[in-house]
C-alpha cells in the first residue's frame, strides 16, 4: 500500500487531459515571452548605463510593464480554466482555497 494521498485538484478528469499546472500547456510560449521582456529588461539597464533621456527609459519601462502584465493575466487565465475550475468540481475546502487564491491573485494584480 502507497503512502502518497490522492490530489483530485492536479489530476485531469480525463486520461486525455494534461496533469500538472493549467500553464503547463503554454509553457514554452511563457519562456518565450519572459526571454523577450528579459531582453527588455537588458535594453533598459543599458540605456541608463548610457544615460539616455529619462522619457525614453520609461517608455521602455512602460512596454516592460504591459509586457509583464500579459504573462500575469496570461496565467491567471490559465489558473482559472485549470487549477479552480477542478478545485470546484472536487468541491469542498480545497475549491474555497483555490477560489481565495485567485482573488487575491486579482487584487495583487489590480493593485499593480
Amino acid at each position: 500500500m502507497s503512502n502518497t494521498t490522492r490530489d483530485p485538484v492536479h489530476e485531469p478528469e480525463f486520461a486525455h487531459e494534461p496533469a500538472g499546472h493549467g500553464y503547463i500547456t503554454d509553457k514554452s510560449k511563457y519562456l518565450n515571452r519572459l526571454k523577450r521582456i528579459e531582453g527588455q529588461a537588458r535594453g533598459v539597464h543599458k540605456m541608463i548605463e548610457d544615460e539616455k533621456y529619462c522619457i525614453d527609459i520609461l517608455t521602455q519601462i512602460s512596454a516592460l510593464t504591459s509586457a509583464l502584465q500579459v504573462v500575469a493575466v496570461g496565467l491567471l487565465d490559465d489558473h482559472l480554466k485549470h487549477c479552480v475550475l477542478n478545485a470546484a468540481r472536487a468541491g469542498g475546502d480545497e475549491a474555497d482555497i483555490k477560489i481565495k487564491e485567485a482573488t487575491d491573485a486579482i487584487a495583487r494584480l489590480v493593485r499593480s
